[in-house]
C-alpha cells in the first residue's frame, strides 16, 4: 500500500480483495436471481449423461474387442510383401497394421455418429416423457395458483395410474377438502356469532329507544330499561367470554399447550354441581350423583369448565321435574365423566352436530339463554387433554354425553384414535 497517512489507495498492479463476506453475498444474490433449471430439465440431463456414459462404456468395449481380433498374425516372416489389387507390393506386417489402424477409426467414427445420434434420440424422447410424466405436477401447481376462497372447490381429480403421482394428487385433493370444510366452518362461525351478538346489542338499543321516545318515562320504567340493558350486557358478555375461552383452547389443544398437573374429575363436578344446585331446586330435578375419584392430569381450570359446561346443559335442556344424573368412573388407562338428563326427544342423525359452535337440540337460537358453545368447549378441553367425546340421544329424550381421557400416569393418545367403549355403570342410574 502506498500513500500519505491516512489513506488507503492500493499500489499500481495491486489486486485488493473484496471485503469480507461480499463475495459470499454476491454468489449468493446471482444463484437467487439466476433462473434455476426446472424438474424437467434436470431430470432430461440426467439421462442424456447417463446414456451417454453408457453409450460411451459400450463404444470403448467395442474398441476394445476389435483391438483384440485384429492382433498381427505370429506366423508372417519378416520380409514379406503382400500384392495389393492394382499391382502394388508392399511390406505384409505393415499392410496388416495400417489395416487395423483404419478398422479401428473407422469404429470410432462410426461408434460417436451413432452415439451422437442415440443420445440426441434419447434426450429429445426423454424430455417428452418426462414432460408427460411431470404433467400432474403441473396441474397441481396450476391448481394452487388459482386456489382462493373463492375457487376451494376445484380439484385435479387425477386419473392416470396408481403411482406416485395419483398418490400426490389426492393427497392434495384431500387437503383441499379439510380446507374447504374449514373455510366453511369458519364462515358459519362468524356468521353465528353475529347473530348472537346482534341480539342483545338489538335488545338494548330497543329498549333505549323505547324510553327516549316516550317523555312521560318515569324512574320505575328507567329501572325496568336498567334491568333489561343489564341482562342483555350480561349474555353478551357470556358470549364473548365463551368465545374467548373456546379459541384460547382450542389454540392450546393444537399446540399441546394445555397446563399438566394432577386433578380430579370428581372435583370439578362438585363444583359445578353446587353452582347449579338453585336451578335444581326450582326445576324440582332428580340428581343422582355418584362421582368416586378419577385422577387425572390435565388444567383443573379447564376440567371444571368441561364439567361445569355440561351439567348446566343438562340443567337448561331438561323439564321440570325430570332427572339429571352425573357420574365418574376409572379403569387401568382411562378416566370417564358421564352427564345425563331426561329433556326432550333428540334425533340421533342430529347428535354430532350438537358440538359445532352455536348448534342447539330441540330450540331455536333466539330466546335461549345459552351461548350454544357449551359443548363446543367441551369437545375443544377433550381434545387438548388427548381425550375423547361421544353423546347419545336416549330412547325416552334426554341426551348423555360421556368424556374419556387418559386416566393419571398414562401418556395422551393421538387425536384421532379410537376411542375405548367405558366401562358399564357400577350404580343403579338410568
Amino acid at each position: 500500500m502506498t500513500g500519505g497517512p491516512g489513506t488507503d489507495r492500493p499500489a499500481a498492479g495491486e489486486t485488493v480483495a473484496p471485503p469480507p463476506g461480499l463475495r459470499g453475498r454476491l454468489y449468493r444474490r446471482v444463484r437467487a436471481t439466476s433462473p434455476r433449471p426446472t424438474l424437467r430439465l434436470r431430470l432430461t440431463l440426467l439421462n442424456g449423461v447417463l446414456l451417454v456414459g453408457a453409450g460411451a462404456l459400450l463404444l470403448g468395449l467395442s474398441l476394445l474387442l476389435v483391438r483384440q481380433a485384429l492382433v498381427p498374425a505370429q506366423q508372417l516372416q519378416a520380409g514379406s510383401q503382400v500384392t495389393l489389387a492394382d499391382g502394388q507390393v508392399v511390406d505384409a506386417k505393415r499392410y496388416q497394421a495400417r489395416l487395423a489402424r483404419d478398422t479401428e477409426l473407422e469404429v470410432v467414427f462410426k461408434g460417436l455418429a451413432a452415439l451422437v445420434v442415440i443420445s440426441s434420440a434419447g434426450v429429445i424422447g426423454g424430455y417428452i416423457v418426462t414432460g408427460r410424466a411431470l404433467r400432474p405436477l403441473t396441474r397441481v401447481t396450476q391448481a394452487a395458483r388459482r386456489l382462493s376462497t373463492e375457487t376451494m372447490d376445484q380439484r385435479i381429480r387425477y386419473a392416470g395410474p396408481d403411482d406416485e403421482i395419483r398418490e400426490l394428487a389426492n393427497t392434495y385433493d384431500a387437503m383441499l377438502d379439510r380446507i374447504t370444510d374449514a373455510f366453511a366452518s369458519q364462515r358459519r362461525f362468524v356468521a353465528n356469532a353475529s347473530h348472537e351478538l346482534r341480539t342483545p346489542l338489538a335488545v338494548m338499543r330497543t329498549e333505549v329507544d323505547v324510553v327516549l321516545a316516550d317523555p312521560a318515562s318515569d324512574a320505575e320504567e328507567l329501572r325496568r330499561m336498567g334491568r333489561v340493558v343489564r341482562e342483555a350486557s350480561e349474555r353478551a358478555n357470556s358470549l364473548v367470554e365463551s368465545l374467548l375461552l373456546l379459541a384460547r383452547t382450542e389454540a392450546q389443544a393444537g399446540r399441546r399447550l394445555v397446563r399438566k398437573v394432577p386433578a380430579d374429575l370428581a372435583a370439578g363436578v362438585a363444583v359445578a354441581l353446587s353452582a347449579v344446585r338453585p336451578d335444581v331446586a326450582r326445576m324440582e330435578l332428580s340428581l343422582q350423583v355418584a362421582t368416586p375419584p378419577a385422577p387425572v392430569v390435565g388444567d383443573p381450570s379447564l376440567l371444571e369448565r368441561l364439567a361445569g359446561n355440561l351439567i348446566e346443559n343438562a340443567v337448561r335442556y331438561n323439564h321440570a321435574g325430570g332427572t339429571l344424573w352425573v357420574r365418574t368412573s376409572t379403569d387401568a388407562e382411562h378416566a370417564y365423566l358421564v352427564v345425563g338428563n331426561s329433556g326432550g326427544e333428540l334425533d340421533p342423525g342430529e347428535v354430532p352436530a350438537l358440538f359445532e359452535p352455536f348448534r342447539r337440540g330441540g330450540r331455536e337460537r333466539t330466546g335461549t339463554r345459552g351461548s350454544g358453545l357449551g359443548l363446543s368447549i367441551v369437545r375443544a378441553v377433550i381434545d387438548a387433554h388427548g381425550g375423547s367425546v361421544s353423546a347419545r340421544a336416549l330412547s325416552g329424550g334426554g341426551l348423555e354425553v360421556t368424556c374419556t381421557m387418559p386416566a393419571a400416569g398414562v401418556t395422551p393418545v393421538a387425536r384421532g384414535a379410537a376411542a375405548p367403549v367405558p366401562p358399564p355403570a357400577t350404580t343403579d342410574l338410568p
